[in-house]
């Protein structure tokens, strides 16, 4: 797996408004897909901050992490003969007050919707995904505090 990632503020910071954010970053992935990266704006320092036009790289790992656990849910739910018609996942975090602010915790809120499942199978599907399968939730409880919950709906 690859990906380079280009900063694309040199001529915001050199005064060409026109350019967008001057700490803003493309990542192109091995796949061939572009991902747009913006910082914060900072109001003491605008040349250090960003135009609040893409997200910021931490808000990328965090939605990264929720794509892959919610990816294995489907997977193995899907495996399991299960009627899974939709699955979301709200990841709210916590991060460390002094750098590097890493993530301290995070809670996944799964909704699943679909015909007929158990909770167990939810629960089990979750489980695997974060002890086994997920390499995001695995990477990143090893600095944060991982917690989930989730809810049925039945469609």
């Amino acid at each position: 797996m690859e990906c380079t990632v280009s900063w694309t503020g040199a001529q915001a910071s050199a005064g060409n408004a026109a350019s967008g954010s001057p700490m803003g970053f493309m990542a192109t992935t091995g796949s061939g897909h572009t991902l747009l990266m913006d910082g914060a704006p900072d109001a003491a320092k605008p040349e250090n901050g960003g135009a609040n036009l893409a997200p910021r790289p931490m808000e990328t790992v965090l939605a990264g992490t929720g794509g892959c656990t919610a990816y294995d849910v489907v997977l193995i739910l899907k495996r399991g003969r299960h009627d899974v018609r939709g699955c979301t996942v709200k990841l709210t975090s916590e991060r460390a007050e002094t750098d590097p602010k890493v993530f301290t915790k995070i809670h996944m809120h799964f909704t699943v919707t679909g015909r007929g499942i158990a909770a167990s199978a939810v629960e089990r599907a979750i489980a695997m995904s974060h002890d086994k399968y997920c390499s995001a939730t695995i990477m990143l409880g090893k600095t944060a505090d991982i917690t989930t919950s989730f809810e049925l709906i039945e469609a």
